[in-house]
């Protein structure tokens, strides 16, 4: 599995083009925006998408996802349906945070704790993360040693747990009882911010070290 982050919106958000290398099959997780620049790497790649995978539905992931979905028409998968509030909101969201007007969509696949999502010949598995946001899932290669976490985790930091229906206790409980887990090897994407190892964030996150 090879990826590319590519930097979103305003809010600068780690959205990730993922493939598989063999079928150059590609998936998009967290499209908040900028889709010619999602679009610059797909090409530069030759990459066929084949779905959009998103962690939670806050603007700036999930800005782009439906006009992304509709130009090349293909399925969305994520986030928990416990999100499907914040979908519901992303017209208002945008007009709050000054982006551009954005279509309200139903993911065409809501997933749950321990469903598997595949891009190309490659499999991810979902962990529910509620926290940051309720319905919020963070997506994990094995054979990559590799998660997307979103915004549950921070290279030095943790998600922001002051919008409606965040909860700080739940944040913590989901970073070590359900990352924690996965491994202290595993190098993880965040939502925003540098790349890190679960190791290291045990070692010295003041939010969540052991």
């Amino acid at each position: 599995m090879k990826y590319q982050i590519v930097p979103v919106t305003a809010f600068e958000q780690n959205c990730t083009v993922l493939w598989c290398d063999s079928s150059k099959r590609a998936a998009v997780v967290d499209p908040g925006g900028n889709l010619e620049r999602i679009e610059a790497v797909l090409e530069k790649e030759g990459l066929s998408l084949e779905k959009i995978l998103l962690t939670h539905a806050h603007i700036d992931h999930a800005g782009g996802t439906a006009e992304l979905a509709n130009r090349y028409g293909v399925p969305i998968e994520g986030p928990h349906k416990e999100d499907k509030f914040w979908i519901d909101a992303l017209p208002q969201q945008s007009q709050m945070f000054g982006f551009p007007s954005v279509e309200v969509f139903t993911p065409n696949r809501w997933l749950q704790e321990g469903d598997k999502v595949t891009v190309g010949e490659c499999e991810l598995m979902v962990v529910h993360c509620p926290g940051h946001t309720p319905g919020h899932v963070v997506f994990h290669s094995q054979d990559a040693n590799l998660a997307l976490v979103g915004d549950v985790l921070f290279n030095g930091g943790i998600g922001r747990t002051d919008f409606p229906k965040g909860d700080h206790g739940t944040l913590v409980r989901s970073i070590k009882e359900k990352l924690w887990p996965l491994g202290s090897h595993v190098s993880f994407i965040p939502g925003h911010g540098p790349m890190s190892t679960f190791g290291e964030e045990r070692r010295s996150n003041p939010f969540v070290a052991d």
